[in-house]
């Protein structure tokens, strides 16, 4: 029963759904979860001499900060070079990354661009999602740093800045949205001047030092090596930046003479022909058929997982996964064949008995617990309400992320380890629109014991807000002991201040929602981890009160009306509610036990006057976003709390004292 569940848990319907209608359009496979025979869906194959000609290759990863236009700049590169793309931000497939906007996994696509094939790698820029811009990183021998020409350098260009150079790979700067009105050539020489020193600091090389940098327009489709806001029409296309890349970036280190071996950075399952595995090949060819085994190191030594055949060789060209017959060293496949091995093993041929470096990743920030929902609404939305079910779908999704770690706790509960708020909470939803109910703690930080002394994870903010809101945000922060590192206008912006900011990881659960209040929309907030340092104390107030049902039954509009001058609602007429579940924001920071159950007693004495009219204002409808968003009413003096939610078509999230539950719709 273990390996059919974790293929159904991995995938919701919605998805199953997207991927089908996906395969009926192309001709070849999906690189996602096929819908029959690979034979039938896919029978291009590419030219062997491609394949096995190193000179040829260049694997190259794009990376950036959060809105900086890298994935846009991938659709650009796909169409310049012939590629079919069925929609804007082609490259997120996942649809929480269209529906926010955000890269969440890693993508590897392929273009051909004069004779070369250039092996892209398309990451997130989130720093909660850093684990897969490391795992890939080692796949690449060079990166696009993508860096708007307008905004500049921010936390998580420094992020994913740090991890390519420690790799030793040269970025070529990329400096995109320069045909904004407020970027000028001034504007850019000093973003890349900003860019140098951000390469110095964190201990880039003299040749990495000489970095060569291009102008770019991806939202308009082009790129030029010299500044420009309107190029000529027969050079407004991205020709200069993919002849850049051929030009800079190194062949592969390729041995095509040795034993077959790659290490896999990618996991997918397909229903047909079970695990996919994609990584590098670092030696050797690789032919359909052939014998192979997949290897892992441990204190012990080498271990031997599973020895089985090629079934399978698979290639992503543009947007759609070619068949292959061979592979070469240098090269970046999918292949299909064995059962067991999961990222950061060794796939080699049966005669070789040593294992691929591994990965190493940082470690997590942020854990909480799940379990099962035991909610008096329990079971009325889901249809996944187990242990053994959340288990396997948690145990699946830390095989393919390397950055969750999921230890197994008492009576059915698992403690999820991750990098931040954001990517739990992407995860919750996930888990939330595949059936599945469940029940979580609030969000707890690793700390560290070094030499006696305490440490906590702290993080780099960057903060760009109005002049008029800037006390406002630093007397929030102050409360969650946040510490001014730098401070000072945005260049271009009038009236902007960019705040740069140290704080406790605990500090910021939370305070998102409550930072997009306090600016009215208008300000932006990027955090990313930096270190480890001493406890800084307790927080103060940071958390609001809220109002908690005392009843149980349905609630009621007359009910409610008396409530609504106690602060904002989460709930409507007719909805369930119990004893302990929190039915709105309470405008003071105590807690306030109300009855949003009562009715109107009814007497058998006619009135004079006619019945009030109930009018109510609309409660806070909550997004999909919601799951981070509520972390910050969870308070620490609670085990945990209760969310129960649902109502047709808008799904509203609620929390109560004793569990928080994210139910299906």
């Amino acid at each position: 029963m273990a390996g059919p569940l974790l293929l159904r848990s991995l995938l919701s319907a919605s998805t199953r759904k997207s991927f089908s209608s996906h395969l009926v359009r192309l001709p070849c496979l999906s690189r996602g979860f096929s819908a029959g025979p690979a034979s039938a869906a896919a029978t291009a194959t590419t030219d062997l001499n491609a394949c096995l000609d190193p000179s040829r290759l260049r694997n190259v990863a794009v990376i950036a900060h959060v809105d900086h236009g890298k994935t846009t700049l991938m659709d650009r590169l796909l169409r310049q070079c012939g590629a079919d793309i069925p929609h804007e931000r082609a490259m997120d497939s996942i649809s929480l990354e269209r529906e926010r906007g955000i890269t969440i996994a890693s993508k590897v696509t392929s273009i051909s661009w004069k004779e070369n094939e250039l092996n892209m790698v398309d990451t997130p820029g989130h720093a909660d999602f850093g684990g897969e811009v490391e795992r890939v990183v080692g796949m690449v021998e060079g990166a696009v740093l993508v860096v708007d020409a307008g905004e500049g350098p921010l936390a998580q260009t420094k992020f994913v800045l740090a991890k390519a150079l420690n790799y030793g790979l040269r970025p070529i700067l990329l400096l995109n949205k320069v045909d904004r009105p407020a970027v000028s050539e001034e504007r850019c020489n000093e973003v890349e001047s900003l860019v140098f020193d951000l390469f110095a600091n964190l201990g880039a090389t003299e040749e990495q030092l000489d970095f060569p940098v291009l102008y770019a327009s991806a939202k308009e489709g082009w790129a030029s090596s010299t500044f420009t806001k309107d190029p000529p029409a027969g050079t407004k296309n991205m020709s200069q930046l993919l002849d850049a890349i051929v030009r800079h970036v190194p062949l592969p280190n390729a041995n095509l003479d040795g034993p077959f071996q790659m290490l896999v950075s990618m996991m997918e399952k397909d229903f047909y022909l079970g695990r996919i595995l994609t990584g590098r090949v670092s030696s050797g060819i690789v032919h359909v058929g052939d014998k192979i085994h997949g290897l892992r190191s441990k204190e012990s030594g080498i271990e031997k997982i599973e020895e089985g055949k090629v079934v399978k060789l698979m290639k992503k060209k543009g947007t759609n996964m070619v068949l292959i017959d061979s592979a070469g060293a240098g090269d970046i496949i999918s292949m299909a064949g064995l059962a067991s091995p999961s990222i950061g093993h060794t796939v080699a041929n049966t005669e070789v008995l040593t294992a691929l470096p591994t990965v190493v990743l940082d470690p997590p920030t942020i854990s909480m617990t799940f379990g099962v929902n035991d909610s008096p609404l329990a079971g009325r939305d889901g249809t996944h309400l187990t242990g053994g079910k959340i288990g396997d779908r948690l145990m699946a999704e830390a095989e393919t992320n390397l950055a969750i770690n999921v230890l197994p706790g008492l009576s059915d509960s698992f403690e999820v380890q991750g990098r931040g708020e954001l990517q739990l909470g992407i995860l919750i939803e996930n888990m939330r629109r595949e059936g599945f109910e469940l029940s979580i703690s609030p969000p707890q930080v690793m700390y560290k014991t070094e030499n006696g002394q305490k440490l906590e994870p702290v993080e780099e903010v960057t903060i760009e807000v109005n002049d008029e809101h800037v006390g406002l945000v630093m007397e929030a922060l102050s409360h969650r002991r946040a510490e001014v590192a730098d401070m000072g206008p945005v260049a271009g912006n009038v009236g902007r201040t960019r705040l740069s900011l140290t704080c406790p990881s605990r500090g910021l659960v939370g305070y998102r929602s409550v930072f997009s209040s306090d600016t009215r929309g208008t300000g932006f907030m990027h955090r990313a981890f930096l270190m480890y340092e001493k406890y800084r104390g307790s927080l103060g107030n940071v958390r609001k009160g809220v109002l908690v049902s005392m009843g149980y039954g349905t609630i009621t509009a007359y009910a409610l009306m008396s409530l609504e001058a106690r602060g904002t609602l989460f709930v409507t007429p007719g909805m369930e509610t119990y004893d302990g579940m929190i039915v709105g924001e309470h405008s003071r920071d105590t807690d306030l036990d109300v009855n949003p159950v009562r009715s109107k007693e009814l007497t058998n004495i006619r009135a004079a006057s006619k019945d009030e009219n109930v009018k109510l204002s609309p409660p806070r409808l909550v997004c999909h976003c919601l799951p981070v968003k509520l972390l910050g009413f969870i308070s620490s003096k609670f085990v945990s709390s209760f969310i129960d939610w649902l109502l047709k078509h808008i799904t509203l999230h609620f929390i109560a004292r004793d569990n928080v539950s994210f139910l299906s719709m």
